[in-house]
């Protein structure tokens, strides 16, 4: 069975993945819409072990994450499963949650109605995410006795900022997409009409870029979000210089002179 059929045909834990060859795409679909596109405990290992063997995958230039149905993103984990495992487990979830953040390659979080718990943690370790205007986005865990655990706190004040984290945690307080874009928790809200063709507008726009140069980026921007400035430049400045020498470059140069649409081809 090849590669692509394994990814394709696999029964998965209530995931589904697609590919689209002609848009270089592989789309990895949480589906169990009949309740709301809960998360199982298997199903983070599963989600790992899927970037991982796309993240290999030389047809596959973009990931998109989205929920199946009209309904939710997901609404979070299978909460019962926990009480039966291990804390020491537990106390390394984020690191099947991270995939995306790990990815080499842009992953695109495609965001309608709930977007709870482990949903929201996946969506925030992804590059971009675009949401349709009924989304609603909550860390409900406080509920429960207990915190997120796969990320949420830490992604959330880094990117929004720590009051706003509080806010949002310490009172498992739910947010409208409008409000967690003003947070800089979105990269993009559309009518919910228009979910389908953002997403896609936004992968033709990735996809005319050197595939080597993003990867690049974004590990840069990524590896530096925790160290002192000084560090950061010490890495963008290496990464500068390594990506002179490349193929892509050249071609963007002659590109760029010659008024025509560059050829990347990750060289």
């Amino acid at each position: 069975m090849s590669e692509n059929n394994v990814l394709t045909e696999q029964k998965w834990d209530h995931i589904r993945v697609e590919k689209n060859e002609e848009q270089q795409t592989a789309t990895i679909i949480l589906d169990r819409p009949e309740k709301m596109n809960t998360v199982s405990y298997i199903a983070r290992a599963h989600f790992n072990e899927i970037f991982h063997r796309l993240n290999q995958d030389e047809d596959v230039r973009v990931i998109i994450i989205k929920g199946a149905g009209d309904k939710a993103f997901t609404s979070g984990g299978t909460i019962k499963q926990f009480l039966d495992r291990h804390p020491e487990e537990l106390s390394v979830l984020h690191e099947n949650v991270a995939a995306p953040e790990r990815s080499p390659k842009p992953v695109i979080a495609q965001l309608q109605g709930y977007t709870f718990g482990v949903g929201l943690e996946m969506a925030m370790a992804c590059d971009f995410r675009v949401a349709a205007d009924n989304t609603k986005l909550g860390l409900p865990e406080m509920n429960l006795g207990m915190i997120p655990g796969s990320g949420g706190t830490q992604r959330i004040a880094k990117i929004a900022g720590v009051g706003r984290a509080k806010d949002m945690i310490m009172r498992a307080r739910r947010i409208g997409a409008e409000e967690a874009k003003e947070w800089g928790l979105l990269t993009e809200v559309v009518p919910h009409s228009e979910l389908d063709q953002a997403v896609n507008n936004l992968v033709e726009e990735l996809v005319r870029f050197s595939p080597l140069a993003q990867r690049v980026s974004k590990r840069i921007l990524n590896s530096s979000q925790d160290t002192p400035l000084s560090t950061g430049l010490e890495l963008e400045g290496y990464a500068y210089g390594m990506l002179r020498s490349t193929d892509d470059f050249r071609e963007g140069v002659n590109a760029f002179y010659d008024k025509r649409k560059a050829d990347f081809t990750g060289k």
